[in-house]
């Protein structure tokens, strides 16, 4: 168990490193430029060429790139031009609103999507698995910042049941949870679907029967632990789609965190933030999969022979 840590820890400090690596090489080819944005359109030359030169921007890219590798193992990405704090506090500081939303969103996903899974795939065919198949297709079809404005349209305004932006009580996490966790709680619900229904054609599930077990019996106590392996993939590697999710979700609702954070700074040309906010998010889906790996590892006990 210790060696397979080891080397997923080993592989995550390399993905870091390309996602690093990528991040700064991105924000510096793309359009648009901090000292412009700093100083407005009426500066001067020499005003332009100090601040590039206090910005170290001048510098050639590969003397810029080791000094940043440098700083980023440090957890040292620089001040931010805009806001005029370190770049990682600013970070830690949402981090936090993100989390919360993510955790709950999760919660959401997993517990709807088993639930609505196993009474799919526990009778296949029936008028619940197609009920429950066809809406798993639907969500899965809806762009997420179109459920969000459709929740806010029935839920915030035409109803007025709950806030429709901001933060602070828990009504103002439901909405932006449900938002994500509803594409979420589709892929969820189908994959186990599936699992539940390949596994109740299993020769050990006939036996189970056989010695007089009630089909709940079955389900729950022996069908339910093999179907759960390809879902804790899933939500392991479904992280980062997470991540990205609630880029466009906390801007829809106005959440104070790290995702709208990283639109305001891509926005602004705030490299510091940029490359502080991509090492974070890269961290924190690298230990997910590393989590999901583990639990794998414990549910399957090919997995533990293997790495034992």
């Amino acid at each position: 168990m210790i060696r397979v840590v080891v080397k997923r820890l080993l592989i995550g400090v390399l993905v870091m490193w390309g996602a690093a690596s990528l991040i700064f090489l991105i924000v510096r080819v793309a359009p648009g430029d901090p000292v412009s944005i700093l100083l407005g359109p009426d500066a001067t030359q020499d005003q332009v060429k100090e601040l590039s030169a206090s910005l170290g921007l001048q510098r050639p890219l590969a003397v810029q790139y080791v000094d940043y590798l440098g700083h980023a193992v440090r957890l040292d990405f620089g001040d931010s031009y805009r806001l005029g704090h370190p770049a990682m506090s600013e970070v830690l500081e949402r981090l936090p609103a993100t989390a919360e939303l993510m955790l709950a969103s999760t919660l959401i996903a997993v517990v709807l999507g088993l639930t609505l899974g196993l009474l799919a795939g526990g009778r296949p065919g029936s008028v619940v698995d197609r009920v429950v198949s066809a809406a798993a297709i639907a969500l899965q079809s809806f762009p997420t910042f179109w459920i969000g404005i459709m929740l806010i349209l029935v839920f915030a305004l035409a109803l007025r049941l709950l806030p429709s932006s901001g933060s602070g009580t828990p009504q103002h996490l439901i909405l932006p949870a449900i938002t994500m966790a509803l594409p979420f709680t589709a892929i969820v619900a189908r994959l186990t679907r599936t699992s539940v229904a390949e596994t109740l054609r299993e020769p050990y599930i006939q036996t189970a029967k056989s010695k007089g077990l009630t089909d709940r019996q079955v389900l729950l106590g022996h069908a339910l632990r093999n179907s759960l392996l390809p879902v804790v993939t899933i939500v392991g590697l479904h992280m980062g789609g997470l991540m990205g999710g609630a880029v466009i979700v906390e801007n829809v609702f106005s959440w104070p965190g790290l995702g709208s954070l990283v639109v305001d700074s891509v926005t602004n040309r705030d490299y510091e933030v940029v490359q502080a906010a991509t090492f974070v998010i890269a961290g924190i889906v690298m230990l997910f999969n590393l989590a999901a790996d583990l639990v794998y590892s414990q549910l399957d006990p090919r997995i533990r022979l293997e790495g034992s």
